[in-house]
């Protein structure tokens, strides 16, 4: 009883502070086209805004829209265009409301505390509206509220962002299982990365998938790498800036990493590990943190790391599994292979994007010259490639270590129909050949009959097979070499088709 009466009081005090006349002119701010003042919208869309869009208007859809991804990768500003979309296309600008849920006056009071006061001062309820929120997270009982909105209000249609996915996993739960669809938003693609840029795309059909180059001619490969030829010094200026928008078309790399350390892994480590998690300790998370952009793509013995640490095994479990959840790394686990199941998984961890490694461990355009470097920064993109591309087929994305010859796969993309594994070599002169891991790998898992090597010369383009990986029918598993930034850049190409389906 004491707990529900300080709740049930909590609303009526902050009245001491601040009136509704206050709270309005904040809405008001955030909603310029309510009273028909300009605002600025940037024009240059991520590819997760079509199918937000395509949701909002699909009436017959009872779910609220997550869109879900890192901080700083342009969340916001889909949430902007949406607005202005629906504005020019008929809606009435009144019913169409943003609001930023981490605003200071906004976080002291209840969504319906603000939908009633939007609803009593500026639009009846009852009338067709899009509710636009920008990070739920810091929204009271946000479960429970939309969770009642989404089913009792279907006039009333949803799209929210959350940078920690927090949002996306338990607490959706929580609100009801049915209620949500997500909508990822990673960093850019190298795809999107040359758009952004202005820069003149190569000349090669739009519907051009990585799967295709298997069927193509060697004639037409070589002819395709010419004309990505001119792609390359933008794949390196993408590997050392990374996909961050607001950042990406910067000239000043210093400037760059400075602003991602600031609004990037400073904001989520220590504003909110502490305000959405309870993190007390940021030390230790920051220095897990740093050992993780240390070793992207590393395996990490949780013992191991722990003693590296100075910290318990429990501790660095906890925090991986916080920053896997606050959307800054990536986590794979290892494959079972013949049977075999493992008896003491590792898994290997990845950041989100690689600048972010660059950006708090201050490297610079050296990096481009250094071998090592750059195979664990082209590997971290390579896995944010996949990740983002085989989302809607929720795959396993999982790593292949034989200890008993240390031969590996860095990462295999695996469901019930199919298993596609990436090596990735990103240095001068790198051979595949029959003892490979990647076709060691292929010898155990009889499904897999297509294989990639990605590598770093852009003449490392062709399809090559090797005896005794044939199946029943005599096809032979064939394993394509391609240059890194061919692979990205379509496969960021193919997410726009996968989008449009």
């Amino acid at each position: 009883m004491y707990t529900l009466y300080i709740i049930s009081l909590f609303e009526p005090i902050m009245s001491l502070f601040f009136d509704k006349n206050e709270v309005l002119g904040v809405l008001h701010g955030f909603n310029p086209w309510w009273s028909g003042r300009s605002y600025a919208c940037p024009g240059f869309r991520r590819l997760a805004f079509e199918p937000c869009r395509n949701y909002l208007e699909e009436t017959s859809l009872r779910r609220a829209i997550h869109l879900s991804g890192p901080r700083r990768v342009g969340k916001t500003t889909i949430l902007l265009q949406i607005a202005d979309y629906l504005i020019k296309n008929g809606s009435n600008p009144k019913g169409v409301f943003y609001i930023s849920l981490d605003h200071p006056m906004i976080k002291l009071l209840s969504l319906q505390k603000i939908l009633d006061l939007y609803n009593d001062s500026m639009y009846p309820k009852g009338n067709e509206t899009f509710l636009l929120l920008d990070e739920i997270q810091y929204s009271k009982e946000w479960e429970t509220e939309i969770k009642l909105l989404v089913d009792h209000h279907p006039g009333i249609r949803i799209l929210a962002t959350g940078s920690a996915s927090v949002v996306h996993r338990e607490r959706l739960a929580e609100s009801g299982v049915g209620r949500w669809i997500t909508v990822p938003i990673p960093t850019l693609s190298f795809y999107e990365f040359v758009q952004i840029q202005g820069e003149k795309a190569p000349e090669i059909p739009d519907t051009l998938k990585p799967s295709d180059l298997f069927s193509i001619p060697q004639k037409e490969l070589t002819n395709l790498t010419q004309r990505f030829r001119g792609l390359l010094p933008f794949f390196q200026q993408y590997l050392l800036v990374g996909g961050f928008p607001e950042t990406a078309t910067l000239k000043n790399t210093n400037l760059c990493q400075r602003l991602l350390r600031e609004d990037v892994v400073e904001r989520v480590l220590k504003r909110d590990m502490t305000a959405l998690f309870g993190v007390r300790n940021i030390n230790e998370l920051e220095k897990l943190f740093i050992y993780l952009c240390l070793h992207s793509g590393g395996i990490v013995a949780i013992k191991t790391c722990a003693d590296a640490l100075g910290t318990s095994p429990t501790t660095v479990a906890n925090h991986l599994a916080l920053l896997e959840q606050a959307n800054l790394i990536y986590r794979l686990p290892p494959a079972e292979s013949g049977g075999k199941k493992i008896l003491r998984a590792r898994n290997k961890y990845y950041l989100v994007d690689a600048a972010l490694r660059n950006a708090v461990l201050l490297r610079g355009e050296e990096i481009l010259i250094n071998p090592e470097e750059m195979g664990v920064i082209v590997e971290t993109t390579v896995h944010r490639h996949l990740y983002s591309f085989y989302y809607r087929d929720t795959p396993e994305i999982v790593y292949w270590r034989d200890p008993a010859t240390d031969k590996e796969v860095d990462i295999i993309v695996r469901s019930p129909n199919y298993i596609i594994p990436f090596e990735v070599k990103y240095r001068e002169h790198p051979k595949l050949s029959a003892s490979s891991g990647l076709v060691a790998y292929c010898r155990l898992e009889k499904q897999a009959k297509r294989a990639y090597w990605v590598t770093k010369q852009d003449n490392d383009f062709g399809v090559t097979t090797f005896k005794g990986l044939e199946d029943e029918h005599g096809a032979q598993t064939q394993f394509l070499k391609i240059p890194a930034h061919v692979l990205c850049y379509l496969l960021g190409q193919a997410e726009v088709l996968l989008w449009k389906e």
